[in-house]
């Protein structure tokens, strides 16, 4: 597929998602579900690039460096134009929540409204390596909390779709946040995406209002043990990596 004709199949479909309803349940809990994201066709044709090595820059091997069991490959520019032209029309649609929640937690970082100029500003602070990845659990694989925080430019939401089925691809291996408040103990929350699905979450903290005003709570993100199958996962971050 063209990148134009990727573009414009993105545009239609994000076309219908309900933003408002996704802008409200960030405010309210640091995370918002798009049903339905990519098609079932779509999500085993994405699945199957893991094996496409060129398509990569790097494979990590999550034991090796205490992150969980399981593994994931970053890809390598030129992203395939499903994922650049999901990469650019998801962002655009999130920036004007990500500079609200810069602007009320009095932070001066504001985003421009493309992604490319994000990108370009992104490689002028030395952040060139690209971070859209593709993640592989199997039987007795997770990945534990963690924050994808890849240098000084930070877009504060990322984009999390389920490329396998729950039930009949993998079993357990569910998408797991924690929420730490100022002087309170953790919050989990657990998010039971299907197939297509993709959770927009935030990548590491977010406002919240309090009675003397707005402060914020730190997220983490990761998953549970898979307990059998394979579950593979696309996961979309807005910046770079140095």
């Amino acid at each position: 597929m063209s990148d134009e004709a990727a573009a414009q199949r993105v545009q239609r479909r994000l076309a219908a998602v309900d933003w408002d309803g996704v802008e409200r349940a960030l405010d309210a809990e640091g995370h918002g579900l798009i049903p339905s994201l990519l098609t079932p066709d779509e999500c085993r044709a994405a699945a199957a690039l893991y094996a496409q090595p060129a398509q990569f820059r790097s494979r990590v091997v999550m034991a090796r460096h205490g992150f969980g069991q399981g593994e994931y490959q970053y890809f390598a520019y030129p992203l395939p134009p499903a994922v650049a032209a999901l990469r650019g029309a998801l962002y655009a649609r999130l920036v004007p929540v990500a500079n609200r929640w810069q602007a009320t937690l009095g932070l001066p970082a504001r985003f421009p409204p493309a992604h490319a100029d994000f990108i370009a500003r992104c490689h002028a602070a030395g952040q060139l390596r690209p971070t859209p990845l593709l993640l592989r659990y199997r039987e007795g694989d997770y990945n534990c909390l963690h924050q994808d925080l890849y240098g000084d430019e930070v877009f504060p939401l990322q984009v999390v779709v389920l490329l396998s089925a729950p039930g009949h691809d993998f079993g357990g291996g569910e998408l797991v946040l924690t929420e730490q408040r100022p002087r309170m103990q953790s919050r989990p929350m657990v998010l039971p995406l299907q197939q297509g699905d993709a959770a927009v979450i935030a990548v590491h903290h977010r406002p919240v209002q309090g009675t003397r005003g707005a402060y914020r709570v730190n997220l983490r993100h990761g998953v549970s043990r898979v307990r059998r199958g394979e579950r593979h996962t696309l996961g979309l971050i807005f910046h770079d990596a140095a």
